[in-house]
């Protein structure tokens, strides 16, 4: 039976990342190099939709925001806010355990230069659309970064001039799911300031306004 919320592992839909998979396989045999899972539970209540994996980040790891920078803030703000337990190894098997929350990517395999296309956009679309369709206890989505934003806009069939990218603005969809946007955990924008901590977890604080 196939998993319409999943793509295959080694799918290629999109050449230009297929190519590049095949040259990560090469150079670093030992990595996941391949599209990655969405990690939680499919009965959360929150989904976090990110950009893509990161090629020494979950390309590496298999999982999602494990492995590189952005995880560090993004789960230390989770097991702060109580969306998650355990410790953050920053590895797969680090035991870290999501609580009534998803993390998915709005394309799932890894981009040169971190720089997914439209076209690979366009062709991880379905999966997302499928995953919110098949949560169903989806209250929230969380778009992390202004292309997670566009691309969660544009699977459910949305105009983006109806949604656009706000940090910290909350807007209902129109199956009443509330989509929050927040700036990426990146590297560059924990740096320079763009986004601190207290500010994502108040954008946390926000999402449990929306749980009962």
């Amino acid at each position: 039976m196939i998993n319409e919320t999943e793509p295959k592992k080694h799918c290629t839909l999109c050449p230009r990342l297929a190519a590049y998979r095949r040259e990560n396989i090469e150079n670093y045999p030992t990595f996941h190099n391949g599209a990655v899972s969405n990690f939680g539970p499919i009965t959360s209540e929150i989904l976090i939709v990110g950009m893509a994996p990161g090629l020494k980040g979950a390309n590496q790891t298999g999982r999602p925001f494990t492995g590189d920078f952005a995880g560090n803030l993004l789960y230390s703000s989770l097991l702060q806010a109580g969306f998650a337990e355990g410790t953050f190894g920053n590895h797969a098997h680090d035991g870290l355990r999501l609580k009534n929350t998803l993390i998915t990517n709005a394309v799932r395999c890894v981009p040169p230069q971190n720089k997914p296309i439209n076209t690979e956009i366009n062709n991880c679309a379905p999966y997302l659309a499928a995953l919110i369709k098949s949560m169903p206890n989806l209250k929230v989505i969380l778009s992390l970064g202004h292309l997670a934003h566009t691309a969660t806009v544009k699977a459910q069939g949305e105009k983006q001039a109806h949604y656009k990218f706000v940090h910290g603005k909350c807007q209902p969809l129109p199956n009443g799911i509330q989509l929050i946007s927040s700036y990426h955990c990146s590297r560059y924008n924990v740096n320079t300031g763009v986004l601190t901590e207290p500010m994502f977890l108040g954008v946390l604080e926000q999402i449990k306004k929306h749980i009962p």
